[in-house]
């Protein structure tokens, strides 16, 4: 009986074992570092907001100043579609807004700042294509490498609010 017992003991832990490595498998990697804050975009007074979530999921958007003959000036928010982040790799693909949308598909790394008070504490690297569609409904791409460095903190936290 007490040969049993020890078996059916042994056989729930390595059960237990196997669930815990199934289960922290199946799980999303959860970033070492919080990447999240306000990077610098293309032209002044533009930028990307990333969101890292606690389960590692990212989240944000792209705010940048309209360059068309109906939207000049105008602040334009493309929003993450789908997102990703793996370690230090990161991608998104925005929402179109005003016949336009953005890809990127690069790394975020730690940058030449040495506090997250200065600029470039983290910075994103990579490809970033924009596609515009035109009145024929014909799509093109605009294709360009690109770094983009993360906004000191008190920057992030005084930058004017979009709606």
């Amino acid at each position: 009986m007490t040969k049993l017992l020890k078996n059916w003991a042994l056989i729930l832990v390595l059960a237990a074992f196997a669930v815990a490595q199934e289960a922290k498998s199946a799980a999303p990697p959860v970033p070492a570092e919080d990447y999240s804050g306000m990077y610098t975009f293309l032209h002044e007074g533009e930028f990307v907001q990333l969101t890292v979530e606690d389960d590692g999921h990212l989240n944000g958007f792209i705010s940048r100043l309209g360059d068309q003959e109906s939207d000049r000036g105008s602040v334009l928010d493309h929003f993450f579609k789908v997102a990703k982040l793996e370690g230090h790799q990161v991608s998104f693909t925005t929402t179109t807004i005003h016949d336009v949308r953005f890809e990127f598909k690069g790394t975020v790394d730690r940058g030449p700042a040495r506090t997250r008070a200065q600029e470039g504490y983290y910075v994103m690297k990579g490809t970033l294509t924009e596609y515009v569609t035109d009145l024929a409904k014909r799509e093109s791409a605009r294709t360009r490498e690109v770094e983009f460095k993360l906004f000191p903190e008190d920057a992030a936290l005084t930058s004017p609010k979009h709606e």
